[in-house]
Protein backbone atom coordinates (compact mmCIF):
# COMPACT_ATOMS: atom_id res chain seq x y z
CA UNK A 1 0.00 0.00 0.00
CA UNK A 2 1.40 3.56 -0.86
CA UNK A 3 0.51 6.21 1.36
CA UNK A 4 1.89 9.59 2.19
CA UNK A 5 3.28 12.86 0.62
CA UNK A 6 7.15 13.45 -0.96
CA UNK A 7 7.92 16.27 -2.66
CA UNK A 8 10.98 15.24 -5.23
CA UNK A 9 12.49 17.07 -7.78
CA UNK A 10 12.97 16.30 -11.25
CA UNK A 11 16.87 16.87 -12.33
CA UNK A 12 17.94 18.13 -15.73
CA UNK A 13 17.82 14.21 -17.48
CA UNK A 14 14.14 13.76 -16.14
CA UNK A 15 15.01 11.71 -13.18
CA UNK A 16 12.83 11.61 -10.02
CA UNK A 17 13.84 9.76 -7.18
CA UNK A 18 11.58 7.56 -5.75
CA UNK A 19 10.35 8.23 -2.17
CA UNK A 20 12.90 5.72 -0.10
CA UNK A 21 10.01 3.53 1.43
CA UNK A 22 8.95 2.42 -1.50
CA UNK A 23 12.12 1.68 -3.37
CA UNK A 24 12.46 -1.79 -2.15
CA UNK A 25 8.80 -2.24 -3.61
CA UNK A 26 9.40 -0.93 -6.61
CA UNK A 27 12.91 -2.11 -7.72
CA UNK A 28 11.76 -4.96 -9.82
CA UNK A 29 10.18 -2.44 -11.86
CA UNK A 30 7.15 -0.14 -12.68
CA UNK A 31 5.40 1.08 -14.83
CA UNK A 32 4.43 4.43 -15.85
CA UNK A 33 1.24 6.08 -17.64
CA UNK A 34 -1.31 8.93 -18.11
CA UNK A 35 -3.51 9.36 -15.07
CA UNK A 36 -6.79 11.88 -14.63
CA UNK A 37 -6.35 15.17 -14.05
CA UNK A 38 -2.97 15.73 -15.77
CA UNK A 39 -1.16 13.52 -13.19
CA UNK A 40 0.97 10.30 -13.64
CA UNK A 41 0.20 7.07 -12.65
CA UNK A 42 2.98 4.46 -11.24
CA UNK A 43 2.34 0.78 -10.40
CA UNK A 44 4.73 -1.67 -9.39
CA UNK A 45 4.60 -4.52 -12.38
CA UNK A 46 1.85 -6.75 -10.22
CA UNK A 47 -0.81 -3.99 -9.70
CA UNK A 48 -0.41 -2.96 -13.66
CA UNK A 49 -0.50 -7.08 -14.68
CA UNK A 50 -3.50 -6.60 -12.70
CA UNK A 51 -4.97 -3.84 -14.46
CA UNK A 52 -4.05 -5.37 -18.04
CA UNK A 53 -5.97 -8.35 -17.22
CA UNK A 54 -9.08 -6.23 -16.66
CA UNK A 55 -8.96 -4.49 -19.30
CA UNK A 56 -8.50 -7.52 -20.90
CA UNK A 57 -11.99 -8.98 -20.03
CA UNK A 58 -13.69 -6.06 -20.53
CA UNK A 59 -16.02 -6.04 -23.60
CA UNK A 60 -13.80 -4.48 -26.48
CA UNK A 61 -17.41 -3.56 -28.43
CA UNK A 62 -17.46 -0.66 -25.48
CA UNK A 63 -15.74 2.57 -27.00
CA UNK A 64 -15.08 3.73 -23.78
CA UNK A 65 -13.32 0.62 -23.06
CA UNK A 66 -11.46 0.92 -26.20
CA UNK A 67 -10.73 4.91 -25.79
CA UNK A 68 -9.42 4.42 -21.85
CA UNK A 69 -6.97 1.40 -22.71
CA UNK A 70 -5.49 2.89 -26.51
CA UNK A 71 -4.29 6.28 -23.86
CA UNK A 72 -3.79 3.84 -21.00
CA UNK A 73 -1.26 1.29 -22.79
CA UNK A 74 0.08 3.97 -25.56
CA UNK A 75 1.32 6.41 -22.82
CA UNK A 76 2.29 3.36 -20.51
CA UNK A 77 6.28 3.56 -20.19
CA UNK A 78 8.11 -0.02 -18.36
CA UNK A 79 11.16 1.13 -16.07
CA UNK A 80 13.52 -0.03 -13.54
CA UNK A 81 15.01 2.82 -10.81
CA UNK A 82 18.43 2.62 -11.19
CA UNK A 83 20.87 1.81 -7.86
CA UNK A 84 20.34 5.17 -6.00
CA UNK A 85 16.36 4.79 -6.07
CA UNK A 86 15.80 6.80 -9.29
CA UNK A 87 13.53 6.26 -12.59
CA UNK A 88 13.73 8.28 -15.61
CA UNK A 89 10.01 10.14 -16.41
CA UNK A 90 9.97 9.87 -20.50
CA UNK A 91 9.26 13.12 -22.05
CA UNK A 92 5.91 13.02 -23.47
CA UNK A 93 4.64 12.06 -19.98
CA UNK A 94 6.51 15.06 -18.13
CA UNK A 95 4.64 17.32 -21.00
CA UNK A 96 1.55 15.58 -20.50
CA UNK A 97 1.74 16.54 -16.56
CA UNK A 98 3.96 19.60 -16.53
CA UNK A 99 6.28 18.29 -14.74
CA UNK A 100 9.69 20.73 -15.03
CA UNK A 101 11.25 20.51 -11.24
CA UNK A 102 9.27 20.79 -8.47
CA UNK A 103 7.13 17.60 -8.05
CA UNK A 104 4.88 15.99 -5.34
CA UNK A 105 4.51 12.25 -5.35
CA UNK A 106 1.07 10.65 -3.38
CA UNK A 107 0.73 7.22 -2.47
CA UNK A 108 -2.92 6.32 -3.76
CA UNK A 109 -3.31 3.02 -1.90
CA UNK A 110 -2.34 0.55 -4.90
CA UNK A 111 -0.20 3.03 -6.62
CA UNK A 112 1.59 6.34 -6.77
CA UNK A 113 0.59 9.44 -8.47
CA UNK A 114 3.27 12.08 -9.72
CA UNK A 115 1.75 15.72 -9.87
CA UNK A 116 3.60 19.02 -10.39
CA UNK A 117 3.84 20.69 -7.23
CA UNK A 118 1.81 23.67 -8.52
CA UNK A 119 -1.22 21.47 -9.56
CA UNK A 120 -0.97 19.17 -7.00
CA UNK A 121 -1.90 22.15 -4.61
CA UNK A 122 -4.26 24.34 -6.80
CA UNK A 123 -6.06 20.29 -7.02
CA UNK A 124 -5.77 19.78 -3.24
CA UNK A 125 -7.13 23.15 -2.31
CA UNK A 126 -10.12 22.72 -4.53
CA UNK A 127 -10.32 18.68 -3.34
CA UNK A 128 -10.40 19.66 0.32
CA UNK A 129 -14.25 20.69 1.30
CA UNK A 130 -15.38 17.95 -1.66
CA UNK A 131 -13.42 15.29 0.51
CA UNK A 132 -14.75 16.23 3.78
CA UNK A 133 -18.48 16.57 2.01
CA UNK A 134 -18.16 13.08 0.40
CA UNK A 135 -17.27 11.16 3.13
CA UNK A 136 -20.76 9.39 4.12
CA UNK A 137 -21.02 9.07 0.32
CA UNK A 138 -17.89 7.90 -0.30
CA UNK A 139 -17.39 5.39 2.79
CA UNK A 140 -21.27 4.96 4.21
CA UNK A 141 -21.25 3.93 7.99
CA UNK A 142 -17.32 3.25 7.52
CA UNK A 143 -16.22 6.83 8.65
Amino acid sequence: MFLGTHQPRLDDKGRLFLPAKYREELAEGLVITKGQERCLYVFPVEEFQRITEALRTAPVTAKAVRDYSRVFFASASDETPDKQGRITIPPSLRQYAGLERDCVVIGANTRLEIWDAQAWDTYLAAQEQAFSDLSEEVLPGIL
